[in-house]
């Protein structure tokens, strides 16, 4: 099976300083994948070559198949994307804007029109339509974003943080439309510091430190790998992913702080 998203060695540096360090991924069709790390481990470094929106130092990436590049704009129709910055055009509605995304994928107008209402309703924004994106809240936007980022039916969803900062109903309705997606075969590429979010939505996670590969393989087995290291433990109950996450990452906690501050004492 061709894998959705694969990297070979896949590396960038600025500079003297390497973000990413010979990575080798491999999502497979119809995945819905975590992409997991501290802050600063390289994750959104990672996805923005994924997308194009960074070229590799060294390395290749494959997407469907195909060798991602710079020219390869057919593919790009293939991928949709939630960047860390959401990138909207404030000074326009959610339907014009809606309509210009679809214009930039080749969409007809008519199909784009029936998609940008659908997509508004049930995103709960069709009543703020008139509105300028940029008095939406952040819940708001993040659900435009995420809408843009499906309008044209992607193959491959490429998500970094789509849940930082939206309320429990809007998690709600873009867990729903992401889980859907999942059912009629996309492939979702997520990262989030939420790991209860991953662990409910994933079935794969790559843990990254120091912009290297630490792990990488389904749940199942991760847990066991964890349990296998901790044989000493007698526990029963599965690892969760926090669990795994800590372990990965050699650390069983959080380290206590080597001075308090006085006025929270």
């Amino acid at each position: 099976m061709i894998p959705a998203v694969q990297t070979t060695a896949l590396t960038r540096s600025f500079g003297e300083f390497t973000a990413v360090r010979d990575v080798n991924l491999s999502v497979a069709p119809g995945q819905f994948f975590g992409f997991l790390g501290p802050n600063g481990a390289g994750k959104s470094t990672t996805i923005k070559m994924l997308t194009g929106l960074l070229a590799p130092s060294s390395g290749s990436i494959q997407i469907l198949g195909e060798s991602l590049t710079a020219e390869t704009v057919e593919l790009k129709r293939h991928i949709g994307v939630v960047p860390e910055g959401l990138a909207l055009f404030g000074r326009l509605t959610a339907p014009e804007y809606l309509r210009f995304v679809g214009q930039m994928y080749g969409l007809d107008a008519g199909v784009t029109a029936q998609r940008s209402a659908e997509l508004l309703d049930f995103m709960s924004l069709t009543g703020d339509s008139k509105k300028l994106i940029t008095d939406f809240s952040h819940g708001m936007q993040k659900k435009l974003a995420l809408s843009a980022a499906v309008i044209h039916g992607p193959k491959v969803l490429f998500l970094d943080e789509p849940f930082e900062g939206v309320d429990a109903i809007a998690a709600g309705t873009l867990k729903s439309m992401l889980q859907g997606m999942i059912a009629r075969g996309a492939t979702i590429f997520l990262t989030s510091h939420v790991l209860e979010i991953v662990e409910r939505l994933c079935t794969h996670v790559a843990i990254i430190q120091k912009g290297s590969l630490v792990a990488q393989g389904s749940l199942e087995e991760l847990r066991a790998g964890v349990q296998a290291q901790h044989p000493e433990s007698g526990r029963t109950e599965k690892a969760t992913l926090e669990e795994i996450f800590l372990n990965v990452l050699g650390t069983t906690g959080v380290a206590p702080p080597e001075q308090e501050l006085s006025w929270l004492g």
